[in-house]
Order: C-alpha cells, then structure tokens, then sequence
C-alpha cells in the first residue's frame, strides 16, 4: 500500500533538551503557599532574567558588597520571583553557601519575604526568593511623590518587622546583617514583609555591615561579628526612620533625645497625626534598641509587646493605608493547572501523555472531512500511514511518527491540529525546535481555542531561549484550558 516507514526510533529523551524542572524535582508549596525550598540550574536563573539583563535589576550594593538583585520569571511556574546574584568574590566554599542557604530556606513566615531556591553552579552563588512588588519601606518613607507614610503604616511596618525577627530568633536564625528600610519590603496585598537576604552573610567572613559606619553597632565595629543584640540596635535605627521620615545617625537622635526635643525628631508629614503619648512611646523604646551597652537593649519579645500596644487602624487592609491599587489575581503570577504545570516543567513523559489523551478532540471539522473522505474510499493510503503515525507516537518511536505524519499531511488531506501536535512534539525530542514552532503555531491557527498549541509554543520558545514569549504563551494555554473547562461544565 506504499504505507511503510522508517524503522529508526527515538524512545529516550535527548541530551540536549533543556528541562527547566528543579534539581530536586520541587514544583509545588508546603501547604503555606510559599513553594517549597529547590536548588535551581543556573541555565533556569539565567533563562529567568533574560541573561541577567540590566533592565531586570531592582537593586544594587555598594562596592563592599557587590551583590545585585534581580527581577525574574521561573517558567516553570510562571512565577515572579527575586534573584540576588553575589559578587564572584564572595562565598568561595559551596558546601557553606548550600548549607547556609538551606537552612534559611526552611523558615516560613508571612511577615519574611521568604526564600525558595538558590543556585550554586560554575562559580556563581545566587538566591531566590519571594518577589514583592510594591518597593521598599525606604521609597515609602525617603522618596514619596504625592502622598507620606501615614503613621498606622509605619507602626505596623515596626510590629511585622519585629514579629519576622522574633520567629526567625525562635527557628535558630537571630542574626540579621545590616537591617535597615530597605530591607523592609511590601508584598502584593501591601503588608510590610523582611526581605530573607538579611538572613544571610553577604560573604563567608561575616563582614556584611556595608552601611555608613555611624549606623553600625558599637560591638560590630569592635568585634566585626553580628549578635543578636545587634540586631536590637539596627532595629532602633528602622524605628528612628519612620519615626523622623529620614536617616538620622543614632547618635544624633539620642541626643535630641536626651534633651527631650522628640519633637524635633518627628517627621513633620506627621504633625497632626501623631499624639504626643504615642510619639513619646516610639522614641523611648528606639532609644532603649540604641544603647550603647547591649546588654541594656530589650529582647525582641519585649519590643513586639511595646509595638503592638501602638498599633493604630488595626482593621484597616494594608493596601488601603499603602494607597495602592489592589489586585489578588497579580498577572506575575500564573496559576497552572496540572497540564500547565507539566508543559512548564517540560516533563516529557507527561507531556506525552497529555497528547495522547488529548487528541483528535479539538478536530471536528477535520475529523468530518477526514470521514467523508473514508465513505467515498478516496485516500485509503493515507488513512493507512496516519494509523501508522499514531502507532508509532504512541510507542515513542518519534522518528517514524514525523515521517508517516508528514506523509500524510503533504497527502493534501484535512490537516489535524492533533497530528501537528504530535509532529511538534516529536521535532521538539529531536531537537528540531524551529519545526516544532512552526507546526505549534499551524496547530495554534486551525484550533484557536485549544489551549495545546499555546502549551508547545511556550515549550519551544522556552529550549530556544525567548523567555518572556514562551511565559506569554503558557498564560494563555492556561486560560484557554481554564475557558474549555468552564464551558464543558455548563454542560
């Protein structure tokens, strides 16, 4: 019947794919919505910040530690995380930064802007962890355009702040290097979260007080170690900034304060705002975290207590007093189904599945021809290579399915958004990406309401390293599927 095709089989999967799935096969959360902690490739980090570009950076450090942080987007999830990439200098043991990393990562806290990966690969020592995407306290406080940090913000930015120390010291992790407003970050719903890179050293000696030395506690400055009473101390110094709206050198604050001219402190964007007992209340417990002596600073248990008592607004959303808008459904974030997830990952053995369980559903129009054309006997050949390409999709001779496939789609027959799926999938295990995208977006254009076509556009983009199209295209696979399953159950 001329039907017979090519022996040559590709049952395994190639070398040269790139999976962008977790090194330890971590996708999902921990029950606290916070995915679990993974060490990911650096292939998936570089692939995340389009190849660490300028444009992608949040934040930088000074020349003492010259560490940048980043903006990125896991395609494996779709999720928008923060990437911060030490300098080559730092951290030269792997094992130290592995096990500092993970130790930091297992801590889970709504008030911690929470760790959830790093990466230790080719000389390179990076984190991962949680994005927040409305600045930091010091824009809030330092760099407002229209409207100030009103005072209920700021005393509940001082208590959360507080709480994410106090459940860090409670976990084994008291020590927090170089706390300041701008390791205060505030999530999607506008709370005021800790950002975790403060729990770790910026390099293996410890030395990580890159700040002016005028706001570096007295025992650092003799010892060059952190301890946990230092963590007191550059918590006053966050409490005298939103106190004073501005970065005041602690020495100066006390002695204003010793003269009790608190007022003089209070930033004046606050004059009205503020009673005189709740001001006082602030200053006094910023001047007991500011002495000189730690022995005479308080624990943290009796600041939370101290800040929870001048709470103000306490029913009011964060979002409302940070004056922004406020949406839960965040376009950073992509809620994949399970078919997504497995497209996202590029587990191929499922993906394999999906296609199979997933054909020839979406082809009405084709399916029709296709049996007309069987009733008449016109084509019988090509019916015959077609069950032949399935076969062999099935068996995962992926070889023989694009040979009989091409055969007979180049037969003039109906094309089937399912064999052009099913021939993309094969040129994707073959390394042909190009001609996979090419019949992805063919499958794309017949059915445009099948998510499938978008899900192999975003695997294909993905391996060709167009990060940002192939996260446009696993969106929408995700609300076409979200749409045909909506529709299926209405009926």
């Amino acid at each position: 019947m001329g039907a017979r095709c090519s022996k040559l089989s590709v049952c395994w999967w190639p070398p040269h794919f790139k999976s962008p799935m977790l090194e330890n096969g971590a996708v999902d959360d921990d029950g606290s919505g916070v995915p679990v902690f993974a060490e990911y490739s650096l292939d998936e980090l570089r692939a995340a910040t389009d190849g660490f570009a300028p444009d992608r950076i949040v934040s930088e450090h000074g020349e003492k530690a010259p560490n940048v942080v980043y903006r990125g987007t896991l395609f494996s999830s779709g999720r928008t995380v923060a990437i911060k990439r030490f300098g080559r200098s730092a951290w030269p043991d792997s094992r130290q930064f592995l096990e500092e990393a993970r130790a930091v990562g297992q801590l889970r806290s709504g008030r911690l802007a929470n760790l959830i990966g790093c990466c230790c690969e080719s000389g390179e020592r990076l984190l991962v962890a949680e994005f927040m995407p409305h600045e930091t306290l010091a824009k809030h406080l330092f760099h407002w355009e229209t409207n100030p940090l009103s005072w209920a913000m700021r005393m509940r930015a001082a208590l959360y702040v507080a709480q994410a120390l106090e459940y860090c010291s409670s976990k084994g992790r008291a020590l927090y290097h170089d706390l300041h407003a701008y390791r205060v970050v505030f999530d999607v719903d506008g709370n005021p979260r800790l950002s975790c890179f403060g729990l770790m050293k910026n390099s293996r000696d410890g030395k990580s007080y890159s700040t002016n030395l005028a706001f570096t506690p007295p025992e650092y400055l003799k010892t060059g170690r952190v301890s946990p009473e230092s963590v007191v101390y550059s918590f006053g110094t966050v409490l005298l900034d939103l106190l004073s709206g501005k970065h005041i050198p602690p020495s100066h604050a006390l002695d204003l304060i010793r003269g009790k001219n608190f007022l003089v402190l209070m930033d004046s964007c606050l004059e009205g705002h503020v009673s005189n007992s709740d001001g006082t209340d602030l200053m006094r417990l910023a001047s007991r975290c500011l002495q000189y002596e730690a022995r005479d600073r308080p624990n943290l248990k009796a600041v939370v207590s101290g800040l929870a008592s001048l709470q103000k607004d306490a029913s009011t959303p964060s979002h409302t007093l940070l004056g922004i808008q406020h949406d839960k459904k965040s376009s950073d974030h992509v809620p994949l189904s399970a078919i997504g997830k497995a497209f996202a990952r590029a587990d191929l053995n499922d993906v394999h599945e999906i296609l199979q369980d997933d054909g020839y559903n979406e082809d009405d129009m084709a399916n029709a021809e296709l049996s007309l054309q069987s009733w008449t006997g016109e084509l019988s050949e090509s019916f015959v290579v077609k069950r032949h390409a399935d076969n062999a999709f099935k068996s995962k001779d992926f070889a023989t399915a694009v040979e009989c496939y091409s055969r007979f789609l180049d037969s003039g027959a109906a094309v089937a958004p399912t064999m052009l799926a099913r021939r993309c999938f094969a040129y994707v295990v073959a390394g042909k990406l190009q001609e996979g995208l090419e019949d992805a977006k063919r499958a794309e254009d017949i059915a445009p309401g099948w998510p499938m076509g978008h899900y192999l556009q975003a695997l294909v983009l993905h391996n060709l390293g167009r990060e940002a199209e192939s996260h446009e295209a696993l969106k929408k696979g995700t609300m076409l599927e979200a749409e045909r399953n909506s529709r299926a159950r209405t009926v």
